[in-house]
């Protein structure tokens, strides 16, 4: 690299993939080789964290350096729901672009768009593009939520104006004359659990109604190459100046419809095969970058924006495959997506830049949130103080100078219940509910009217509850928890 050119960043961003889900964090039954290689010549780190157990909420951290108990928009959005960053808000894009990259986002985007106010046919304000990017091509929400369309920058790709297209969340289907899971089972080719009973498309029910759009939509089974292709084609055209790209995959998220090449690969069903796929993608792109002559330049960090869920809306037989092959997506974590158990918040991190960190195995704590801090620190932006009010400098322990990340970890369940990690010990607050067990997705939440202490030095599946033996530390961490939720967004 040259001593004028400052690193290329790649964040490879995945979607519901569990801490046990790489073979590289101990995953039994399933091969992801190219995610293996990049753990293999990088830093795996075994304590890694998003704030979320679920999707909107951890994106928003990410690209914002703040917890999302700040902001009341950040549960799961509708493909119809307003932007929830601010076109003033300062974001991760916006340092990269302070110090002179091109930024761009390929792949979901999940964060809302416009204000209130879609018209899906014309030019939609509010886009990745108000938030720090300079290209953005990308699919609103996620592949089972309407529209099942590309946005590029502004525009909904390939409209044909003679075809517009209409979206709805309504509880009832305002539209006759399209075919609805509900009115129209015979039509569908994946069957659904539970929701997922409204639009049809591409022979799968999704949430919310659409309409129109015909040559717009696009093929499940298409996304993950197109949006390679997209990833491909910006750093191609950036390859000379200093880049930053949020390549956001889809997988494996719901519905679950891998390319035809890894129908069947992993012997896993379904969700194995898109995980197949996901590596694969993961893998192209980097042999991309070595073609270019770019790999030596380019920092690349992969993490997943949740833990894992198997039955989140389709008959897909995720369940009877995992538990004939014996593999468990959150490893030894207990809970998964939507959980106030670590299994939904703590996943893989993967942070690589070869030849100039060395491969290495962390338990630095380490959250998504810490980003925007540590790259502002790498490239000498100022902060400020507004914006990136959670977000710390963790920039040693990225580049594997230091085994020491930050000092606690907050994260946050479906339900907004929170727990905080210090050290070795998780403690999880109380809820207002006894419920806790999700039973559409047998997720094991966790939640409990009685406080929850877990020493993970030695109960990694926090299965021994030792609140009661140390009610002075309970006091002390959950006094922490409220004590960062009364704090304002001003840096200090």
């Amino acid at each position: 690299m040259s001593n004028n050119k400052k690193p290329n960043v790649v964040i490879l961003y995945v979607d519901d993939l569990g801490y046990g889900d790489l073979s590289c964090y101990g995953g039994v039954g399933v091969a992801t080789p190219n995610l293996d290689a990049l753990a293999e010549g990088g830093i795996r780190f075994e304590d890694g964290y998003s704030t979320s157990a679920v999707c909107t909420p951890a994106r928003y951290s990410l690209l914002t350096g703040e917890y999302p108990f700040r902001n009341a928009g950040t549960h799961i959005l509708p493909g119809d729901a307003a932007c929830i960053i601010r076109a003033d808000q300062p974001t991760l894009p916006k340092i990269f672009k302070q110090a002179g990259y091109h930024t761009a986002v390929v792949g979901k985007w999940h964060l809302g768009l416009g204000q209130n106010d879609i018209d899906w046919n014309k030019d939609i304000s509010m886009t990745p593009n108000d938030a720090g990017f300079d290209y953005s091509f990308i699919f609103p929400a996620t592949a089972d939520r309407v529209p099942c369309v590309y946005l590029k920058n502004r525009r909904v790709e390939n409209l044909d104006p003679n075809d517009p297209i209409e979206v709805s969340y309504a509880d009832e289907c305002p539209f006759d004359d399209i075919p609805t899971a509900t009115r129209n089972p015979e039509m569908l080719r994946m069957p659904y659990s539970h929701g997922h009973d409204q639009s049809i498309v591409n022979g799968v029910g999704r949430l919310g109604y659409m309409r129109g759009g015909k040559k717009a939509t696009w093929r499940d089974e298409d996304l993950a190459d197109t949006f390679l292709g997209e990833a491909k084609n910006f750093v191609r055209e950036n390859k000379d100046e200093p880049f930053f790209l949020y390549y956001a995959l889809h997988q494996p998220h719901v519905p679950r419809l891998p390319n035809e090449r890894f129908a069947g690969a992993s012997g896993l069903g379904v969700r194995g095969d898109v995980i197949a796929e996901m590596d694969d993608c993961v893998g192209r792109f980097v042999d991309y970058l070595e073609e270019l002559g770019i790999r030596e330049d380019t920092i690349i960090l992969f993490s997943s924006d949740n833990g894992p869920v198997l039955d989140d809306g389709y008959q897909d037989w995720a369940e009877m495959y995992n538990r004939k092959a014996g593999h468990r997506p959150a490893g030894p974590l207990r809970g998964g997506k939507y959980s106030q158990f670590e299994g939904g918040a703590r996943v893989p991190f993967i942070v690589n830049w070869k030849g100039r960190i060395k491969p290495a195995s962390s338990h630095a704590l380490i959250s998504q949130v810490d980003l925007c801090a540590s790259f502002a620190k790498m490239l000498d932006v100022p902060l400020g103080s507004e914006g990136f009010a959670d977000s710390e400098d963790v920039l040693d322990a990225l580049m594997g100078r230091s085994t020491h990340g930050r000092d606690e970890i907050l994260a946050e369940a479906l339900n907004k219940s929170h727990f905080l990690r210090v050290d070795k010990w998780t403690y999880m607050q109380p809820c207002d509910t006894d419920e806790n067990y999700f039973y559409t997705t047998n997720t094991d939440l966790g939640h409990s009217r009685d406080p929850q202490l877990y020493n993970m030095s030695y109960d990694i599946g926090q299965r021994e509850n030792v609140a009661n033996r140390h009610m002075d530390l309970v006091k002390k961490m959950d006094a922490r928890i409220e004590e960062i939720k009364r704090s304002t967004r001003t840096r200090k």
